[in-house]
């Protein structure tokens, strides 16, 4: 059996399934992005079995994404949790058949709350399409399941239309990076996009020279400094150059080389900087990345030194 062909099969037919979906996406879906929108409260996602997967995900998503949200089980709703549900809500309903016995008990319900409710199925004459004010279609040719039972093309449009909801919500509100690092302050994600250059940069007893010193003062300096680098700034303070280790060695196959060089001589002029300490360090990782240095060193508008960031502190806490 090739496993592998039926893996393409399977990729093609919800691919082509999504390709159908945004060809054929309606009005209803302005109105639903406009209906969240206008919510005062929360935007409620309820659903049995795998569209409860599915709207748990969602709920997830929009969740973090500025839109405050969260998963309600239809069997927990039956038993105390519709109480959760406010009237300044939006409910969205999820179910293929739109017959879901459970999502169906909770309907009548929903609706004395007279708040919006949005249903996601394939037929609007079902029971969920007939209580909902808006349909969003979700109708798909044939599963990726062999016995075309097993929701699969179903559950993926489902949640593609929940990503699409959400990116739309996310425009209309201009949700930045910012944003979305505050609703993710830990673990990788986190660090990528809440963590700032001033959170990790070396800021005391940085090794520094004038521009008057000599090698033999740099090459002190470097071993007392454990940055590999030592930073070169005129009488005002500001950074003119950077001697590395990696200087140091070239300068040495130099036939001239001498201790009681000055040290500019040697020096990398005018080094990368940057002059913005609430840049995120991961994007001043890809900088150094990109410019193939260890070091970068951070300085005010008038280039005067405030600290350094260097590559292997960003690895140390976990910056990618």
């Amino acid at each position: 059996m090739n496993y592998k062909t039926i893996a393409q099969e399977t990729l093609n037919i919800e691919a082509q399934t999504l390709a159908d979906a945004a060809k054929n996406i309606g009005d209803e879906f302005d109105k639903a992005v406009e209906i969240i929108l206008n919510c005062k409260g929360k935007l409620v996602v309820s659903g049995v079995g795998k569209s409860g997967l599915i709207g748990a995900k969602m709920a997830a998503t929009f969740a973090s994404t500025g839109t405050p949200s969260f998963f309600l089980h239809p069997t927990e709703a039956l038993h105390g949790d519709l109480g959760m549900i406010g009237k300044d809500d939006v409910v969205i309903a999820i179910s293929y058949s739109g017959e879901s016995e459970e999502l169906s008990s909770i309907l009548p319900h929903i609706k004395r709350f007279g708040i919006p409710l949005i249903g996601m199925t394939r037929d609007k004459n079902s029971t969920l399409g007939q209580y909902s004010d808006l349909v969003i279609d979700v109708v798909v040719e044939k599963e990726a399941c062999p016995l075309n039972i097993a929701p699969t093309s179903s559950t993926t449009l489902t949640l593609a239309l929940g990503d699409a909801l959400a990116v739309c919500l996310m425009k209309a509100r201009d949700f930045q990076k910012s944003d979305f690092a505050s609703f993710h302050p830990g673990g990788a994600l986190g660090k990528k996009l809440f963590i700032k250059v001033s959170n990790l940069m070396q800021k005391e007893n940085l090794p520094i020279l004038h521009e008057d010193a000599k090698v033999k003062d740099a090459i002190l300096a470097i071993s007392e400094g454990r940055l590999g680098t030592v930073l070169i700034s005129d009488k005002e303070g500001r950074l003119i150059a950077l001697m590395s280790d990696g200087d140091v060695r070239r300068a040495l196959l130099s036939e001239d080389f001498s201790l009681e060089a000055d040290v500019l001589k040697y020096a990398t002029l005018n080094p990368m900087t940057i002059d913005d300490e609430e840049m995120l360090a991961s994007d001043a990782l890809v900088l150094i990345e990109n410019k193939k240095i260890q070091l970068l060193v951070v300085t005010d508008k008038e280039e005067k030194i405030q600290g350094v960031l260097h590559i292997h502190t960003l690895i140390e806490k976990g910056i990618s």
